[in-house]
């Protein structure tokens, strides 16, 4: 199944023919439990309406390429086999050759929506079916170099039908139309191009991961785990050739019930260390409450003692900057509530579907009283700020994302400040059995999935602020210290949202930072060949070093209802 051979395409003298060890699959370190029973969930198949999928993650190597010389990483490309009966191939899959195969692609089969336990075994010609063969296929690219060959092929659809990814062989014959189905528009939504596998030289050839161009919350477009390819220039609003899928089915039966998410939660919950030296600790909001917070109010020089509920919290509306909370005014009970206090810390966890449903993000929400100062990094030197960094209220995430079919940690989402980034579960550290870490960095709290130090500002040139994280006795485990404080899709009365969820305003007042005169003694400690004008200074550092409007809590965030920026 993995006898590939590996071969390049740039200028005859360079290319490189050798044998490529194909990726092994990978397996999370514990086994998978059974789940509760429940509806639809981790049973293997999702029904999307007039269709129910299947995820194939077995595959065969078809072709596989490697950089010049060995220097970067290879690519293969791939079909799925062990596709269950009735079910029909959508596409091929690739990935890269420095990780472990580890990736899937959806097959299908039409279901007879009059009679839902019924499944069509249309002729893939007949008029109106959800599933059709493609007319013929287009050759995309291909290369012949060295002694293995691979062509690259786009179906193309009848008139109505949408492709749903690219054929790779080895020969130049064309595929039979039989080889994949192509699947009615309406059935299916846009996608867009996502991670940049594979570029040849003068970006004659690029190949691409995709993803539906609607994510979030309410959004119905599934990812086929295909991957697209062309030799043309492709912008990032451009529609492509191929298309996802669309769940319509309204019930997203393949979400999990309460029982599924507590057992999901215990299984995957991840252990959050801060910093040996943190002294901002997270706490729970009603200690956060108890402990003296103040609601503040425009117009209004007093505040007032927040219930430890959040019961006399402003609900609803927007983010107007009519009210905001802060530390209490007494100095000892000011100290006490921004240091935080780790024994009372939990995660709030908002469930909610993804990629059309047939994944699940569980968003780990942590809270933490306060936010310390930043620790600015000028080449060598590394220097404490006094003042630049601090805020009140503080919130941070992270996401699990849970396959549907199976209930397998797929990844994580780290919420690294103004961004973040998804990280594979093979790339993750695990503290016991399938529970990963997650890393939160000294004062900051963004998140991470390995210690050390991370850089964030302008990083070629070793100048911003350092995100320092590293393991410590200071953690809190989610899998037992958590709460669930949403997942609207289980309906109205399942979960109790807190009355502080519902406060839409600012969790601690707008602050804005001396940065000049912070940065004038920097400058001047500086070696004369290295300086650089104050004004570029302040252009290489991130806007967070000039003043921040106090944090807004976890639904005025953008991921509460769309997807994670990355």
């Amino acid at each position: 199944m993995f006898g590939c051979e590996c071969f390049c395409w740039h200028k005859h003298s360079d290319v490189v023919e050798f044998p490529l060890l194909q990726p092994q699959p990978f397996s999370l370190p514990s086994p998978i439990p059974e789940w509760p029973l429940g509806q639809g969930f981790a049973t293997g198949k999702i029904n999307l309406g007039e269709l129910e999928v299947v995820k194939v993650t077995k595959f065969e190597c078809v072709w596989s390429c490697s950089s010049l010389r060995g220097k970067e990483k290879g690519l293969s490309f791939y079909k799925p086999v062990g596709i269950p009966d009735g079910f029909f191939c959508l596409g091929y899959y690739c990935q890269p050759n420095d990780q472990p195969l580890r990736g899937y692609v959806l097959a299908a089969r039409e279901r007879d929506t009059s009679c839902p336990e019924v499944y069509c075994d249309y002729d893939s010609d007949m008029d109106f079916s959800a599933l059709r063969k493609p007319v013929n296929y287009s050759l995309v690219w291909s290369t012949d170099y060295g002694n293995g060959c691979g062509f690259f092929w786009l179906p193309n659809p009848p008139l109505g039908y949408k492709a749903m990814g690219i054929v790779v062989t080895d020969t130049a014959n064309e595929p039979n139309v039989e080889e994949v189905r192509c699947v009615r528009e309406d059935l299916t939504e846009t996608c867009e191009i996502m991670d940049t596998l594979l570029a040849t030289d003068a970006n004659t050839f690029q190949v691409w991961t995709t993803r539906p161009c609607k994510r979030g919350m309410f959004c119905r477009g599934v990812s086929v785990g295909t991957f697209f390819c062309c030799t043309y220039f492709v912008s990032e609003d451009q529609e492509l050739e191929i298309a996802c899928l669309k769940n319509l089915d309204p019930s997203l039966h393949a979400m999990p019930n309460l029982n599924q998410i507590h057992a999901l939660i215990k299984h995957y919950g991840a252990t959050v260390f801060f910093h040996p030296d943190e002294d901002c600790l997270p706490s729970s909001v009603p200690w956060f409450f108890k402990n003296g917070a103040l609601l503040y109010k425009d117009g209004k020089l007093k505040g007032e003692r927040i219930d430890y509920l959040g019961s006399n919290l402003p609900s609803g509306g927007t983010n107007d900057g009519a009210f905001w909370i802060d530390l209490p005014r007494e100095d000892n009970a000011r100290n006490n509530v921004r240091n935080g206090n780790l024994e009372s810390a939990e995660l709030y966890v908002h469930v909610k579907p993804a990629l059309g449903g047939t994944f699940t993000d569980i968003v780990m929400w942590i809270f933490c009283p306060f936010n310390g100062p930043a620790n600015l990094k000028i080449g060598l030197m590394s220097i404490q700020m006094n003042r630049i960094g601090q805020h009140v209220g503080d919130w941070e995430h992270f996401t699990l994302r849970i396959s549907n079919f199976t209930g397998e940690l797929w990844k994580i989402y780290f919420s690294e400040h103004s961004g973040g980034e998804w990280v594979d579960a093979f790339n993750l550290e695990f503290i016991e059995g399938n529970k990963p870490i997650i890393y939160s960095s000294k004062h900051g709290h963004a998140s991470f999935p390995h210690p050390g130090t991370y850089l964030q500002g302008a990083v070629k040139l070793g100048i911003g602020i350092t995100n320092d994280a590293a393991r410590s006795k200071y953690f809190v485990d989610s899998s037992t210290r958590y709460q669930i404080v949403a997942a609207e899709y289980l309906g109205d009365g399942v979960v109790t949202e807190p009355c502080w969820l519902q406060y839409m305003r600012e969790w601690g007042p707008t602050i804005v930072y001396d940065s000049r005169s912070e940065l004038d003694k920097i400058i001047s400690l500086l070696p004369l060949l290295v300086r650089f004008s104050l004004e570029n200074i302040f252009d290489l550092f991130p806007t967070a070093l000039y003043g921040e409007e106090g944090p807004t809590g976890p639904k005025e965030k953008d991921n509460w209802l769309g997807d994670e920026r990355c």
